[in-house]
């Protein structure tokens, strides 16, 4: 935005000054016709003198003015050259800052665009990672209920201790293994007394 701003604030400058100098451009036209008007004036005036001195008078007065006309011409039309040199150039950079302008409009909502994208990416996380933060309670709640089952059902058992204290996990396949080890060994004295 404030790029914008400050592109729009360089085309009004340029803007301005295209107005100043087309101003100048008819001022410079407005002199050259009043210089046509001065001439008709003598020219007029030549016509009220007699036939030998309108001759001479007019001759003078004609290089003169003609001089006079021929400099004030080329100094007009070197300043009017100027100037639409200058009134070019001042559109083209008219031109460029608006192409600048244009782009960068279009950065801007692109940039927009890409934060609405990124915006919706990291709310769909959000509402993914809520999920599977559920999930995990969920099974979390439901291991630890299968791990008290597990608890309960081994220290239930005959001849095991109670635990003391909270229980690790090694010492729960501990406990476990040595249910399973007297069984087995249980189940192979019944399998040696029955084939006495």
């Amino acid at each position: 935005t404030g790029a914008i701003s400050s592109l729009q604030r360089q085309m009004e400058i340029q803007e301005s000054e295209l107005r100043r100098i087309k101003s100048e451009k008819e001022l410079l036209q407005k002199q050259l016709r009043v210089r046509e008007v001065q001439f008709q004036a003598v020219s007029d005036k030549l016509c009220s003198l007699t036939e030998e001195q309108r001759h001479e008078e007019a001759v003078v007065m004609m290089e003169e003015e003609n001089q006079n006309l021929q400099q004030v011409v080329a100094e007009q039309e070197f300043q009017l050259a100027e100037q639409n040199k200058l009134i070019s150039e001042l559109q083209g950079t008219i031109s460029q800052l608006q192409a600048e302008v244009v782009t960068t409009r279009l950065h801007l909502l692109e940039q927009k665009q890409a934060q609405k994208e990124t915006q919706s990416q990291f709310e769909a996380l959000q509402h993914t990672e809520l999920q599977t933060r559920v999930a995990l309670e969920l099974i979390s709640s439901k291991f630890e209920r299968y791990r008290n089952k597990i608890i309960q059902a081994t220290f239930s058992v005959e001849g095991i201790q109670d635990p003391q204290g909270e229980l690790t996990d090694d010492e729960l396949l501990e406990a476990m293994q040595k249910i399973f080890n007297e069984r087995t060994e249980f189940q192979q004295m019944l399998k040696n007394k029955s084939s006495r």
